[in-house]
């Protein structure tokens, strides 16, 4: 991730010499509709940046993480990391199928054990899928383009649903 500064403003600013904000959305999704409309009526999108203001990590706890759960995890990175090596053994000497189903069986087995060395290990009983929100999103574009991005917005927005997510 890059933390160049795309403006002449400073970080925190979100108007500067050479972006201004083309609308606020609540979410990352309606600012990036508003980009594809841009896109779709062939708006120059390379000079529009997206930015997220207000952001915060959040984990959505999405089960328990077991014994059983924690096998099974294994067992099926094993297998595939077992596949993968025995069809490179496969591959240099054809015709050695055993090789092929040694590796797999080799790759559940080591898996499963290592997992459950793992699992023991771990301190924490539950999974999460992480994802990094911002409270808004700004659509910005470069300056000279301002007036024609605003245009070609706002005629897409009437072209479509008025009830859709308009910028506040």
């Amino acid at each position: 991730m890059s933390t160049e500064n795309v403006s002449s403003a400073p970080m925190g600013s979100h108007t500067g010499a050479h972006k201004v904000v083309l609308g606020t959305y609540s979410t990352h999704d309606a600012a990036q509709h508003a980009v594809d409309l841009l896109a779709e009526h062939n708006f120059p999108v390379e000079h529009v940046t997206i930015v997220g203001t207000g952001l915060r990590l959040e984990e959505q706890v999405t089960g328990r993480w077991t014994l059983p759960r924690a096998v099974i995890a294994g067992a099926g990175t094993g297998g595939w990391i077992g596949l993968l090596i025995g069809l490179v053994f496969w591959i240099v000497s054809p015709w050695a199928v055993g090789a092929v189903i040694s590796a797999i069986l080799l790759g559940l087995l080591f898996g499963v054990v290592f997992a459950a060395i793992a699992h023991g290990v771990q301190r924490r009983t539950f999974t999460t899928v992480s994802a990094i929100v911002a409270d808004r999103y700004d659509v910005m574009v470069d300056a000279e383009f301002a007036e024609e991005a605003r245009r070609v917005l706002a005629a897409a927005l009437s072209a479509t649903d008025p009830a859709a997510d308009q910028p506040s």
